[in-house]
């Protein structure tokens, strides 16, 4: 069984030598990042910070940074074991006689005390701060150099939103330095006519080339667009963040819930801290969270929301999977602990529920009144900046913490990072429910290098011509799947998580006329070389041995391999042979 909260799970990872406490004063201005990202890319332990300038909690980050952490968080042996489980939910082997029937109780009642149970009282309330309650107080990380800065790595319309804000402020008195925001911009455009009147700039009517990227190219946000398309009527200054330091929440459980049927979804979101009591919600529109976020605002209602650290150890993976909509990640997460997860309701925002055993809530809402802000750029798992653009601002109400709590945190940027794992884990745990939908994959593997979008191996066993294109177009027709830009198929006899296998296959059996497909369709969101925000082409290579019917085929020789018999030959002797 998993870790009923973090401190349990922190204790367990320690008692197992997984875990170095760090006693030395460190930063969270990029030094802990710099710090992690060495230690995760040598498979190093979980890092449990003690001492971080400008907070008094604790920070825990690489929790889950290796296959071991990540199944002790799961509480499973293997990824494996859990699939096996998943497997027995989706394609349930039907009892025959009485003894078998009798043997599918425990597992009947099991599945029956899934569903979060609602409870009055959690640790995650011991401390409530509502009129003093501070984000800026949470010891959350800048991960990367460029988090935050409006200078760079944003779109033409946020470019253009910037210098128009520069524009209607009136130059600074002398001796009062200008916000940071400002000065990059001012620094960037030093020929802008600082006399233009504020009341002539208006977001409304943005110049041609800004509405283009937002119409023609469908670059930027939902929010960008719909902003843009009714015609808002803001001033660039209301868009424009406030100083920041481009501190972000991270390992984040965001709970939200269908303003109508009430269903509930956790999404692994991040969010920029812009204030005490402000902050910026990004989530991409196939998000659950900014579907919930369209309904209210079509409402015309706020959107209560709240974000949680800690807890179950299971409760960060349940924030991550690619579950379908409609379906509570904390019944996913019930199915993983083995019993009910507890949650609480939120003090300042009742109709949301936490869990119970949470290190740290933080409370508020969404007005869909209010303008989007300006989020961003922020160091993504892509290992480039996702550029700046238009989200929710968020309104803090409460922060609730138990006593002495721990801050747990991640760092996201090119891979390995400690997100690998749980997306390692997904690939694993979901093959059941993707065998579902495409029954031919044996095995599938997302590779490092793709960053869990971009690239996918699949193994099949081949019995029809054309075969593997038809697992191709199954695949992006598959929930998340569907935005995987490059797939490998390959035979059943080569071994899909071995890279270099699955690509010396690749280079070996394709022509690319004869054995690739090019299809348009949606990409993921972080996607930069993608030609519109998105959306653009996806290839799919069959590296499968050519059967006649799928073109112009000549003779396919077999591939080389040593006999059986003279393989144990050799490794018997391999000591006489002082190898």
């Amino acid at each position: 069984m998993s870790a009923p909260d973090l401190q349990t799970f922190v204790a367990e990872l320690e008692r197992r030598g997984w875990l170095k406490r760090i006693r030395a004063a460190v930063d969270p201005i990029l030094e802990i990042t710099e710090i992690c990202d060495r230690v995760v890319k040598a498979g190093g332990p979980a890092l449990l910070f003690e001492n971080v300038r400008g907070s008094s909690l604790p920070v825990l980050i690489n929790t889950f940074g290796t296959r071991e952490r990540i199944c002790l968080a799961l509480g499973a042996d293997s990824l494996d074991e859990i699939a096996g489980r998943v497997k027995m939910l989706v394609k349930p082997e039907i009892p025959t006689t009485l003894l078998e029937k009798l043997k599918k109780v425990p597992q009947l009642i099991q599945l029956g005390s899934l569903p979060p149970k609602i409870v009055r009282h959690g640790i995650c309330q011991e401390i409530v701060r509502t009129d003093d309650a501070d984000l800026t107080a949470l010891p959350a990380l800048k991960c990367w150099p460029g988090d935050g800065d409006l200078s760079r790595n944003t779109y033409a319309h946020i470019r253009e939103i910037v210098r128009r804000s520069h524009v209607a402020q009136p130059p600074p008195a002398v001796g009062v330095a200008q916000p940071p925001s400002a000065v990059n911009v001012a620094q960037q455009n030093s020929a802008v006519n600082v006399a233009q009147p504020p009341a002539a700039v208006n977001v409304a009517q943005p110049p041609s080339a800004v509405r283009h990227t937002l119409t023609d190219a469908n670059e930027g946000s939902e929010h960008a667009r719909e902003l843009f398309d009714r015609g808002g009527g803001y001033s660039p200054t209301d868009l424009l963040p406030p100083p920041n330091d481009g501190r972000y929440l991270t390992l984040t459980n965001v709970f939200t819930k269908h303003p109508e049927t009430g269903e509930r979804n956790i999404g692994m979101y991040r969010v920029q801290i812009l204030g005490p009591k402000l902050a910026a919600m990004h989530w991409h529109m196939h998000h659950d969270g900014a579907r919930h976020y369209r309904r209210y605002r079509q409402l015309g209602r706020r959107m209560p929301i709240a974000i949680s650290f800690g807890g179950p150890s299971v409760m960060p993976y349940a924030a991550t999977c690619p579950l379908p909509p409609g379906i509570d990640e904390c019944l996913f997460a019930g199915f993983l602990n083995g019993g009910a997860i507890e949650l609480v309701p939120c003090v300042s925002q009742p109709g949301i529920e936490v869990p119970a055993t949470a290190e740290i809530v933080v409370e508020g809402y969404i007005d869909p009144a209010d303008p989007p802000v300006i989020e961003g750029p922020f160091g993504d798992h892509t290992g480039f900046y996702s550029l700046a653009d238009l989200y929710p601002r968020m309104h803090i109400t409460a922060i609730t913490h138990r006593r002495s709590p721990i801050y747990p945190t991640t760092v996201v940027g090119k891979p390995i990072q400690e997100d690998y794992w749980l997306g390692k884990a997904t690939e694993r745990i979901f093959l059941p429910l993707l065998q579902t939908i495409v029954p031919d994959i044996i095995d599938y593997n997302l590779p490092t290098f793709g960053c869990f979008h971009n690239c996918a191996f699949v193994k099949i066993r081949k019995e029809y011509p054309y075969q593997a294109r038809r697992v191709m177009s199954a695949i992006w027709g598959a929930g998340q799947m569907a935005f995987t830009k490059m797939i490998v198929v390959v035979d059943e006899s080569v071994d899909v998580q071995d890279e270099q296998a699955v690509l010396f296959h690749m280079l070996a059996n394709c022509d690319p006329a004869r054995d690739t497909m090019v299809v348009q369709g949606p990409l993921d969101i972080l996607d930069h070389a993608a030609p519109v925000c998105g959306a653009g082409s996806k290839i799919g290579w069959d590296a499968t041995r050519k059967w006649a019917g799928e073109g112009a085929i000549r003779a396919w020789p077999d591939e080389l391999d040593m006999t059986p018999a003279i393989k144990e030959q050799v490794t018997r002797r391999w000591r006489e042979l002082g190898l």
